[in-house]
């Protein structure tokens, strides 16, 4: 696997400051919303060659990817190098199912992923030392989420009240997100064992909203505000703010609809210019990875009717984007069977911010 530190620059000094700098990251930038095209800071490959990779986490310093098809756990060393971690059992991969999205809390890596019997949540200890890195037994937090070749959901984040937020799709079967019994079409709030919170929305239920048909991203901000960016069919994809026990209309709606008693987007965008997957939320922005619109959009958050969008076709589809003090990483993903994949694809990509 071939590893590159770009621009002549060190590996060791790029993801070390990258993952330890100082300063804060500061990012400025209804219906389809004014878009701009910004001029954004030159990026940096950190690492390539990485095989249909779809979510990213920190652990500590230390950048964990989880890889679809081929279940694995890869982590990036602090000299830009990727080890691998484990390898996820019972990982059925198919269509748009597999290893999907990571999670992290205390010293416990969280995986969703596609089995043969559905979607699950699992947890495990994260064992050793950065670079060497492995992972413990595995504890069931969530089972029973109904899978399919595509519209399986996959991201899980911690909020800002210790819970685990879970994404699910509708599975193909539409009408299913508006069936307060089923998981799918969901997202969903659980404690991090499993257990369903007492101020959920459903007493015993552990559905948090509901009406989605494929959410991929989640964020809060830090006055705790909660959004999610979701798959339309073949109209509008959109951005979520995402309240408790609120219904967002799927498949009765979509985008901005105006429909009463489900809750409207903030903003909406045509599928060819989005398909919007992971998100990352700042100080002053969501920054939102767009799969088929190939490019990173960015929302700022005292607008949330406009976005500025940066890479437009640079690097194809974006999967996930985490920010840091350091920068922004963007994972591609165009590997998939989806993608057009270049040499040294699929990549990490890291864009440095002063």
């Amino acid at each position: 696997m071939t590893r590159t530190g770009g621009n002549g620059m060190p590996r060791r000094a790029i993801v070390s400051w990258a993952t330890a700098a100082a300063s804060a990251l500061l990012l400025s930038a209804c219906s389809s919303a004014p878009v701009q095209t910004a001029t954004a800071p030159a990026p940096i490959t950190i690492a390539e060659d990485l095989d249909a990779p779809w979510s990213m986490v920190l652990y500590g310093d230390t950048l964990l990817v989880s890889e679809r098809d081929t279940a694995r756990v890869l982590e990036l060393d602090e000299t830009g190098d990727v080890h691998e971690v484990g390898v996820i059992d019972d990982v059925a991969p198919g269509g748009e199912g597999g290893l999907l999205g990571l999670a992290v809390r205390d010293d416990e890596l969280y995986t969703y992923f596609t089995a043969d019997d559905g979607n699950r949540v699992e947890r495990r200890p994260i064992l050793g030392e950065a670079g060497e890195l492995s992972l413990g037994r595995p504890a069931v937090v969530i089972d029973g989420i109904p899978s399919a070749s595509n519209h399986n959901g996959g991201r899980i984040a911690f909020g800002l009240d210790g819970m685990l937020y879970v994404t699910t799709g509708d599975a193909g079967e539409r009408v299913s997100a508006q069936d307060l019994d089923a998981l799918s079409g969901k997202i969903l709030r659980l404690t991090p064992d499993g257990g369903i919170p007492d101020d959920n929305p459903f007493r015993g239920s552990p559905v948090y909203s509901y009406g989605h048909r494929n959410p991929q991203g989640i964020g809060w901000d830090a006055e705790g505000t909660m959004y999610a960016s979701e798959y339309g069919q073949d109209t509008w994809d959109e951005l979520n703010i995402i309240e408790p026990g609120g219904n967002y209309g799927w498949p009765e709606a979509e985008g901005i609809a105006g429909g009463v008693g489900f809750i409207d987007p903030v903003q909406q965008w045509r599928p060819a210019d989005a398909s919007p997957s992971g998100i990352a939320v700042t100080r002053s922005a969501i920054l939102i990875a767009n799969l088929r619109g190939e490019r990173l959009r960015r929302v700022p958050l005292d607008d949330l009717s406009t976005s500025t969008e940066e890479y437009v076709g640079e690097f194809g589809r974006l999967r996930d984007v985490i920010a840091t003090n350091g920068g922004v990483w963007m994972l591609t993903n165009n590997t998939d069977g989806r993608g057009d994949p270049a040499e040294g694809e699929d990549r990490i990509i890291l864009v440095p911010m002063d």
